[in-house]
């Protein structure tokens, strides 16, 4: 009789990362196969009555030491959604943008989903509430996360990706063929 030894799998791990201007969250999940884990999470809190473009500043270290620190395979973030107050939107759309920035300085360019769509792929309702996500969060990677929602939803958004992850980048990697190959007929038909 002959037997196989089981493959080992290199585990993906995602840095999920839901935006905020005072607390952002993070969470590093990995996957190996179908098992999904928890390797750790935090916020970065901003000093509150900071001006704005210090918190800004803060943000973008803070991430900057998480990526050096836990070195991820991949960066994924929660997307803009819709803010009671304009400035509210404005500011959340900075704070997004210094960590954005901040990964891609480590070579990352962030998988962006909406909201409802993490929401959806942790407890499959988009309309989920927070506490909703935070129990499924647990679930899924049979471990508790302490801290505020912030923290539970950047894990959520963490595990959105690694769920996707390899179909997302397939994605995004046969869109840049077709924007390159887009652009370089415009180019020829520009020449000629």
């Amino acid at each position: 009789m002959v037997t196989r030894k089981a493959k080992a799998q290199v585990p993906y791990r995602v840095l999920g990362i839901d935006p905020g201007g005072s607390i952002t969250g993070w969470g590093l999940v990995s996957k190996a196969g179908n098992s999904l884990r928890l390797e750790d999470s935090g916020v970065i809190r901003t000093k509150r009555g900071a001006p704005f473009a210090f918190r800004l500043r803060q943000l973008h270290e803070g991430l900057s030491e998480v990526l050096t620190k836990l070195k991820p395979d991949d960066v994924a973030i929660e997307a803009v959604f819709h803010a009671e107050h304009a400035r509210s939107a404005l500011q959340l759309g900075h704070a997004r943008g210094v960590l954005i920035l901040a990964a891609a300085q480590h070579d990352f360019e962030p998988f962006e989903y909406p909201p409802t769509t993490v929401k959806k792929a942790v407890t499959g309702d988009g309309s989920a509430d927070k506490e909703q996500v935070r129990k499924m969060v647990a679930l899924l990677v049979k471990e508790e996360v302490k801290g505020p929602a912030d923290q539970s939803d950047a894990v959520a958004v963490a595990i959105c990706h690694a769920q996707a992850g390899g179909f997302a980048k397939k994605l995004r990697n046969l869109g840049q063929k077709d924007e390159k190959k887009s652009l370089g007929t415009k180019l020829k038909r520009r020449r000629g």
